[in-house]
Parts: C-alpha cells; sequence; structure tokens
C-alpha cells in the first residue's frame, strides 16, 4: 500500500489523498492495528504483480480513551487507492465497500482531483457528507514546500529539541497523549508506530520544556523513492501553545529532513475556514495546498 502511494506521488501527488499517503498508511496502521485491527477490512487488486488498487474499511467499534471515557464508532469508513492507469477498479472498491459495511452508514474519502472517482461514487448514491461542508467541515487538505530554503528556527529559553532515539518511551507517549487529550493512543499504540515500514527515531522530534517534560512533538516519515517526507503527526501541549514552540520545531524538522536525503516535505491539515489554526501554522512556514479531501456519504437507509 505504501509502495502505491509512492508511485501515485511520482506521477499524481494531486490524487495522494490525506488518508492514503506513504506516511499517513504507517501511522495509521502502527496506532491502530493491535486495537481496532478485528474491525478494519482490507481489499487489494493486483494487476502482473503490483498493487493497482486497495481498499481499507473500519468498521463499528469501540475506541477507549485516556479519560477512562469509550467512544462509540456506529458507521463505517473507507480510505481507499487506485492507480489512475486502473481507474475502473474503483467500481470493484465501491461494490467491495458496499458489501462489507452492508446496513452501515458509510463514509469515504476520496480525491477531490479524482473526477472520474468522484463520478463512478456518485452514480453508486454517494454525496457530498454534510459534516464537511461549512466553516468547519472535517475535510483536509495537503500541504507541500521544497527544502531549498529553511529559516532557521529559534526556541524561547529553556526549551531545547529533542529526537526520540534519546528519549524514554513513555515521555514519548505522553507527549502526544497531551496533545490530542482525550487520545486513545497507548505505549502498546508507540511501540506499534516505530515498527512500521518507514519509521525512524532520528526523524521523530520533540520539544523539552525547561521541566524536562516533551510539549511538543512530530513524526516525519521520508519517502526515500520519492525524496520527500511528511509530518505526521504534528502536536503540542495546550499549555504551551502560541509560544513558538511548533513554528521552531518544524523548521528544525525540516532540516533534519533535509538532511536524510529529503528535496520536499508535505504536511495534512483540516481545510475548512473554521479550522485555522494549522493551517496558519504551517503557511507560515512556507507550506501551500497542494490537493484537498472530499468526504462523501452515503446513509444506511440506502441499502
Amino acid at each position: 500500500m505504501q509502495g502505491l502511494a509512492q508511485r501515485l506521488t511520482a506521477i499524481r501527488p494531486d490524487l495522494v489523498n490525506a488518508d492514503a499517503s506513504f506516511g499517513e498508511l504507517a501511522w495509521n496502521w502502527g496506532r491502530g492495528h493491535v486495537h481496532d485491527g478485528a474491525s478494519w477490512r482490507r481489499e487489494l487488486w493486483f494487476a502482473g504483480g503490483d498493487l493497482v488498487a486497495w481498499g481499507w474499511a473500519r468498521l463499528p467499534r469501540q475506541v477507549r480513551l485516556c479519560d477512562g471515557s469509550v467512544k462509540d464508532v456506529t458507521g463505517a469508513s473507507l480510505a481507499f487507492q487506485v492507480h489512475p492507469d486502473h481507474a475502473e477498479l474503483v467500481d470493484e472498491v465501491i461494490g467491495w465497500y458496499e458489501a462489507t459495511a452492508a446496513g452501515l452508514r458509510r463514509t469515504v474519502l476520496a480525491g477531490a482531483a479524482d473526477e472520474f472517482g468522484l463520478r463512478r461514487w456518485a452514480a453508486h448514491g454517494y454525496d457530498a457528507d454534510p459534516a464537511s461542508l461549512g466553516d468547519t467541515g472535517t475535510w483536509s487538505r495537503l500541504n507541500e514546500r521544497d527544502l531549498v530554503d529553511i529559516e532557521q528556527p529559534v526556541l524561547p529559553d529553556g526549551f531545547r529539541f529533542r529526537t526520540a532515539d534519546h528519549v524514554d518511551a513513555q515521555a514519548v507517549v505522553q507527549a502526544h497523549v497531551d496533545a490530542w487529550a482525550p487520545s486513545a493512543y497507548t505505549a502498546e499504540s508507540y511501540e506499534g508506530v516505530r515498527t512500521s515500514p518507514g519509521y525512524r527515531g532520528d526523524l521523530h522530534v520533540l520539544v523539552q520544556a525547561p521541566d524536562a517534560s516533551m510539549v511538543s512533538s512530530a513524526i516525519m516519515w521520508l519517502d526515500e523513492e520519492n525524496k520527500t517526507a511528511e509530518f505526521e503527526p504534528v502536536g503540542t501541549h495546550p499549555d504551551y501553545r502560541r509560544r513558538g514552540l511548533a513554528r521552531a520545531m518544524l523548521l528544525h524538522g525540516m532540516q533534519l529532513a533535509r538532511a536524510a536525503g529529503a528535496t520536499h516535505m508535505t504536511v495534512a491539515c483540516l481545510g475548512a475556514p473554521g479550522h485555522s489554526a494549522a493551517r496558519e501554522l504551517y503557511e507560515g512556514v512556507g507550506f501551500r495546498e497542494l490537493s484537498r479531501d472530499a468526504v462523501l456519504v452515503k446513509s444506511a437507509a440506502s441499502g
């Protein structure tokens, strides 16, 4: 699946949506397969020995969060990818998803640039998800920049950069949980991420506060074939936001990625007007929109 993402990145990066990139695939699988693997369904399509399409459906499940609460997910969601030379396979992906998630409310993450695919999903009764529209919509956009000219990062006094190679695992986990609370991330999740293809501890950067706690973190996934790296995820403890930590961490991370061989960087964020914080952060360090997602939905009553 990561290999297909790499091939599309080389020829049609605008077709790589937020859940189907090289880094996002590794991050999602690593952090979730231990806990949620039973509720995931995957189907792969090959041509001449090469993977040319896949579907990854997530079915109803319970998600236990770090604050002790339980979140019930009642619908189904699909991430998928189809090589443009085999665009007709989207109908097989749709048929497989319909059979796998029959009787459920079904959402799909498609690429806004995939005109053929969007027409096929519409023909099968999928429409734009109302929750994705408006100022607080849930669609994502993929942002990019080159690594030719990177501003020097500046941290406030007493803060310093670290990498996961030199930080206790529990502190790395806590940095993520604090940034994304309430979160389902655990030490077991982190171990899954560390063993995911493409993970490098030297490209997992953190910011350490004066009290030695880790208060900001970002993982970078290096696609060596395309010489591009991807931030996923990026987060800062709420008590330490608006101090320039995330900005400095991103700049420092891009310097590390460039030293590792990357010439290009990507990062995804929510794109709707009401979700401006992350978008403005990334634009402030040179990122610009490359592509955006289209969130589609079909009700359970539609069969």
